[in-house]
């Protein structure tokens, strides 16, 4: 893990070095600060430096748990991260586990029904949620629940101006999360049941699964104990990789309906060129992303007791 995190902290420090510009020249360029003074900015922060040597020095400070500061928002960029990745995680891990409540019982029966009319109604289904933008699906919902019905809150996280309790404050918050929810799950519902799908044929038309039945075995157990049990570790695989996704923030969304999440952060710190924050973001999405395959590793082993370590 450690060479592969070097690798990615060299590749990434030199891609974001070889965009036109820096942080002060995007936050005072337009200023009527004199380029002495903007000269003199730079030279402070070590952007007058060649770029080996501004790595290096990022690389130590890095290891010490310093991983530089925010020129976007003036605060460390720990700081800033510890401040906005919950609230991307917050409305990650609900739409997460309602898209694996509502897609995985769907794949199973899409798989056992193939060619049905409920297979095929939801491939339907399932191939417009992949194809549908999550911007265009955002600014629809809105348009429905938000500005026509008013149902539900257009925007942000949680309102503004008003004076509310702890109970209050909770179930305004669960408000505005729940058009972000919505857009988030049936973006990811799509993929995870034809995942699932896919995963179960391969194993439910096997000589075990015959056996299984001939043996006079529910059609319960068959599929939920025997074949649900060997297509999962393919499932096992699809859900380590989406542990990043849990604190990466989904960017369209959070910046559609504006919510204060890592993601929107990300996206406006591009444009800012707080390379601090790029970094310290994306060298935390390399470090999730490693967790995520060790993860995946250690469950194969619990979901398939042939697949032990020696």
């Amino acid at each position: 893990m450690i060479p592969i995190l070097l690798g990615v902290s060299i590749i990434v420090f030199l891609l974001v070095a070889a965009i036109p510009g820096d942080a002060i020249d995007a936050k005072f360029g337009q200023s009527r600060l004199t380029p002495q003074r903007i000269a003199e900015m730079k030279a402070f922060l070590g952007l007058d430096q060649p770029v080996g040597i501004r790595y290096v020095n990022w690389l130590k400070n890095a290891l010490t748990g310093n991983f530089g500061f925010s020129i976007q928002y003036n605060e460390p960029v720990s700081h800033v991260i510890h401040t906005y990745i919950w609230n991307s995680f917050l409305l990650a891990i609900v739409s997460f586990v309602l898209e694996m409540v509502i897609a995985i019982p769907i794949g199973i029966y899409s798989a056992t029904k193939v060619h049905s009319a409920f297979d095929v109604i939801f491939t339907i289904v399932a191939f417009a949620g992949i194809s549908l933008p999550s911007f265009f699906l955002a600014l629809l919902l809105q348009k429905a629940f938000s500005v026509d019905l008013g149902w539900l809150p257009l925007d942000g996280m949680s309102s503004v101006g008003v004076a509310m309790g702890p109970l209050q404050q909770f179930g305004d918050v669960c408000l505005h999360m729940i058009l972000p929810t919505i857009t988030l799950t049936v973006m990811g519902i799509g993929g995870t049941m034809r995942y699932v799908r896919t995963s179960m044929l391969e194993v439910i038309n096997q000589d075990y699964i015959r056996t299984a039945r001939s043996k006079g075995l529910s059609e319960r157990v068959v599929i939920y104990k025997h074949a649900f049990r060997n297509a999962s570790i393919p499932i096992v695989t699809f859900i380590g990789g989406a542990l990043p996704g849990l604190f990466s923030g989904a960017m369209i969304t959070e910046t559609v309906f504006g919510w204060p999440g890592i993601g929107k952060i990300f996206l406006a710190s591009i444009s800012q060129r707080d390379y601090m924050f790029i970094m310290g973001y994306v060298m935390l999405l390399a470090v999730l992303v490693m967790i995520g395959n060790l993860l995946s590793d250690v469950l194969y082993s619990v979901v398939d007791p042939r697949i032990r370590l020696k």
